[in-house]
């Protein structure tokens, strides 16, 4: 079986699928810089060999192909050994393409938010409805404890990245998934670091739409303009999900509680069943009505479909319960775009509507970091009693594109919600503990670990409350 080296194994995507391609018998290895866990740990778990630090020595003479990361690019020592001595290579969605998805019904989740609870949400539907899928997505799915699954049966499921695909092609990864299902939930300018405006985003999309051949089927958020505005010239069939009037997959009755939503699903204006999924948040209920469309599409029925949903048990780092100590609850995450963090908290205080919600935000990612989202993010806290702004990660960007968290505070608190900025991750753990009461909701939002903040806030509760000296 072919020897494969990955050259940046370390991110989330490629250790994935350096695990999934050593499930298929093939040999793996790699190298990354800075190797560091969790990934680390994952790969160790699987027995793939990481190198840390690259050198053109470690592409040893047995390696058949190299799959190169988005994350490397020339100058890398491996990278160039490769060009060299002209060794086989690959990006990852082309090995992904190369060695999944010709023979599956590909099912590609993309939008700029929820790809990874719907990609995951129809995994878990075609999975519990005996389908057999495989799957490829984002995070840690909790029904399945895992970010793939690599099944018998014909679907399969991947969601849908447009980040770009390697230093050698700057084109959007789900170009190479070879659609036949592709979903579109939403569309809004995103990663300001890869594309120059939500044109260019829209241009990439459009793109994607293009490769549904004419039997296969794109399903559109009718809820979000751009998204829905990628039917007009669609070269294969079209249905469309929302809570407005003019979605196919519509949710009606939509009710709120702290442990989840109910709602009734209509399909062009029938009724088609109850639902219940154990999340919260309206923003959940559209990802469940985009994956009914798929699943219903795939001939699953809807009762079965309910079913599942209800027992649904989300994913890893999507407003996920950390722990609770001292009558407080700690969330963690993922949010990082304005809209995410709006729809989160927004979803958090349709379900806890007596509550005090804490937002404690770490602008990290390449949108959180940059300026020009600055008034976007103030009205985004709105839903929060209580923001906590930590520290720009990217302080490599040039301040006049660099988000101000001083004017991010200052306008958030113009608009009549309290806000503070604390530099440092202890700082804002001693501001909570001491602030926070019972039946307090502490949401931590941010892409990255941001100081292991969740754990030490809630051992620092913890003893906050047995009287002990308190770990910051």
């Amino acid at each position: 079986m072919m020897t494969v080296h990955f050259v940046g194994i370390c991110g989330t995507a490629m250790a994935t699928l350096a695990a999934m391609l050593k499930d298929r018998g093939y040999t793996v290895r790699g190298s990354d810089q800075h190797v560091y866990p969790p990934m680390s740990d994952f790969l160790a778990a699987r027995e793939i060999p990481c190198q840390d630090g690259f050198d053109a020595d470690h592409v040893t003479d047995d390696v058949d192909l190299v799959v190169i990361g988005n994350a490397v690019s020339r100058g890398n020592p491996e990278v160039e050994a490769v060009l060299d001595r002209k060794l086989r290579y690959r990006s990852l969605p082309e090995m992904v393409r190369e060695t999944f998805l010709w023979d599956r019904r590909s099912i590609v989740v993309a939008g700029t938010h929820g790809k990874t609870t719907t990609a995951s949400l129809v995994s878990w539907l075609l999975a519990d409805g005996g389908r057999d899928p495989s799957f490829l997505v984002g995070g840690l799915t909790a029904n399945f404890g895992s970010s793939y699954r690599l099944g018998q049966g014909r679907e399969f499921v991947i969601e849908g990245d447009e980040y770009d695909s390697a230093f050698f092609d700057k084109t959007a990864k789900f170009l190479k998934y070879l659609p036949d299902v592709a979903v579109v939930g939403n569309l809004e300018f995103d990663h300001a670091d890869i594309y120059a405006d939500v044109d260019a985003i829209k241009s990439a999309v459009r793109r994607l739409v293009t490769l549904v051949p004419r039997q296969g089927l794109l399903v559109l958020g009718a809820d979000s303009p751009g998204a829905f505005e990628m039917r007009a010239g669609a070269p294969c069939r079209v249905t469309t999900f929302g809570l407005g009037e003019t979605a196919e997959w519509r949710a009606t009755g939509v009710e709120a509680a702290p442990d989840g939503m109910t709602f009734a699903v209509e399909h062009r204006g029938d009724p088609v069943t109850e639902v219940r999924v154990p999340l919260v948040g309206e923003f959940n209920v559209r990802n469940v009505l985009a994956a009914f469309a798929v699943a219903s599409e795939v001939g699953l029925d809807p009762t079965t479909m309910a079913a599942s949903v209800a027992r649904f048990e989300g994913v890893r780092r999507r407003l996920e319960v950390r722990g609770q100590e001292r009558g407080v609850t700690v969330y963690d995450d993922f949010a990082h775009h304005p809209t995410a963090v709006r729809e989160t908290l927004a979803g958090v205080r349709a379900s806890n509507p007596s509550r005090r919600i804490w937002a404690l935000f770490e602008p990290r990612s390449a949108t959180a970091c940059r300026r020009v989202f600055q008034e976007d993010f103030v009205g985004a806290f709105s839903q929060a009693d209580e923001v906590i702004i930590g520290r720009v990660y990217r302080l490599s960007l040039p301040e006049a594109d660099r988000l101000s968290e001083t004017e991010l505070v200052a306008g958030i608190g113009a608009a009549g919600v309290r806000a503070r900025h604390l530099v440092e991750v202890e700082d804002i753990v001693r501001t909570v503990v001491d602030e926070a009461r019972e039946g307090d909701l502490v949401v931590v939002m941010s892409n990255g670990a941001f100081g292991g903040i969740h754990g030490r806030l809630l051992e620092a509760l913890a003893a906050s409350g047995s009287g002990a000296p308190q770990p910051i």
